[in-house]
């Protein structure tokens, strides 16, 4: 990796600080620096930087995108940089992280292996739906939602066009592999590895228990109609883009053409970064017993 671009959450003062800590080990290893005008605003170190371009042009200039701050930042680069092919690594600011899981503890020896070619690059799913002659991408997940209200609304689905459900909830999560771990785990949906090809229909709240999430192949089409008690529900795609439904609006949604590259570490397995994030592997047994009373 010859020329890395930088992409960060400009809400996150130390999101700034680490990129700029990173774009000083990316030039003492011998390569080049590419950021947007927006960024190199916030920064200080601007002679670093070798190449400005808008993030649309990224991958004109750069073989790869170091993404400083959590999964949301990931999500907006990755919306940005549909249909191209560059990857993205990211740097985790924060404090969970699925999709940025890289440490900024291990930044400097994580370049180097970067630069050395010590990582692995992987496809992941996206989920799209035009919605007024615009395509929407998702990343992680569509959500239908209530609106304004705390009465439910109703969301009648068709995978297929084979009618399954009347979902009368407080929403309804349609969720990629990589989503999984998202807002769809914290409703009970289940954790999806990001090489199944499936997605997932996930309940938010639902009225009746019976109503449970939904895995079915990623080659389904999906239709889902709103129904409100106020006539208006909300769309949300990856918690980011927002548009308002009317009652008998329908959406349809499948798995996109296009994927996302993300940069992983070479060593380490999905496996590993649930093990971690999740604590799987902690122990009670583990515990500091020297202050008991």
């Amino acid at each position: 990796m010859k020329k890395i671009a930088i992409f960060l959450n400009p809400d996150k003062p130390e999101a700034v600080v680490w990129a700029e800590f990173t774009i000083k080990k990316i030039k003492e290893l011998g390569s080049e620096c590419c950021a947007a005008p927006e960024i190199i605003s916030l920064l200080k170190i601007k002679d670093n930087i070798d190449k400005i371009a808008t993030i649309e042009e990224y991958d004109r200039y750069a073989d790869l995108v170091i993404s400083f701050g959590g999964d949301g930042t990931i999500l907006s680069a990755a919306r940005v940089l549909i249909g191209t092919d560059i990857p993205i690594m990211g740097v985790n600011v924060g404090k969970l992280g699925f999709l940025a899981e890289f440490s900024v503890k291990n930044i400097e020896e994580s370049l180097k292996k970067i630069m050395n070619g010590e990582y692995r690059v992987v496809d992941r799913t996206l989920l799209e739906t035009n919605i007024n002659d615009e395509i929407i991408y998702a990343l992680n997940d569509f959500v239908i939602e209530k609106k304004d209200s705390s009465r439910m609304i109703t969301i009648k689905t068709y995978i297929n066009e084979h009618y399954i459900a009347d979902y009368r909830a407080d929403g309804l999560i349609l969720t990629t592999p990589t989503g999984s771990t998202a807002y769809s785990l914290s409703c009970g949906g289940p954790i999806l590895v990001p090489s199944t090809q499936v997605i997932c229909l996930t309940p938010i709240s639902p009225h009746s228990l019976t109503l449970r999430p939904l895995v079915v192949p990623d080659s389904a089409e999906v239709v889902l109609e709103v129904f409100s008690p106020t006539g208006e529900a909300s769309f949300v795609a990856d918690g980011q883009i927002k548009f308002t439904m009317k009652n008998g609006d329908k959406i349809n949604c499948k798995k996109s053409d296009s994927k996302i590259k993300l940069v992983k570490p070479l060593n380490s397995s999905y496996f590993d970064l649930i093990r971690e994030k999740l604590l799987w592997a902690v122990s009670p047994i583990n515990v500091d017993i020297s202050d008991k009373t």
